[in-house]
């Protein structure tokens, strides 16, 4: 689960930034100036960073880690489409890991009675 969330989130970091470049150039020729496309992979690079946080929980938290790999493989999906297929899946697929794993039943013992 943290790796395939650590790719999903450092391919996504580059297929945001790809993004920003092409929006870049749709800025630099469109009449108006701006791009929508840039503002959406600003949002997809937030996106990929929280998918990389959420894989440094996956050893400590992994229901959290889960569910922010989930948000950011779908938000990111929904930002740059195309652009966030690889890590889109990486990051859900990974985020599904996290969400339907169960957590090991660490050292917990019961207190004794005291008669």
């Amino acid at each position: 689960m943290f790796a395939m969330g650590l790719i999903g989130g450092i391919t996504g970091v580059i297929a945001s930034l790809l993004a920003m470049a092409i929006g870049g150039v749709d800025a630099a020729f469109s009449d108006s100036g701006t791009s929508s496309i840039t503002g959406l992979a600003v949002s997809a690079l937030l996106f990929s960073i929280l998918g990389i946080v959420g894989s440094a929980f996956s050893k400590s938290k992994p229901k959290l880690a889960g569910y922010l790999m989930l948000v950011s493989g779908v938000a990111g999906a929904i930002s740059i489409s195309l652009f966030y297929v690889l890590s889109g899946v990486l990051l859900i697929v990974a985020g599904f890991m996290g969400v339907l794993s169960k957590k090991k039943a660490g050292n917990s013992t019961v207190p004794p009675v005291f008669e």
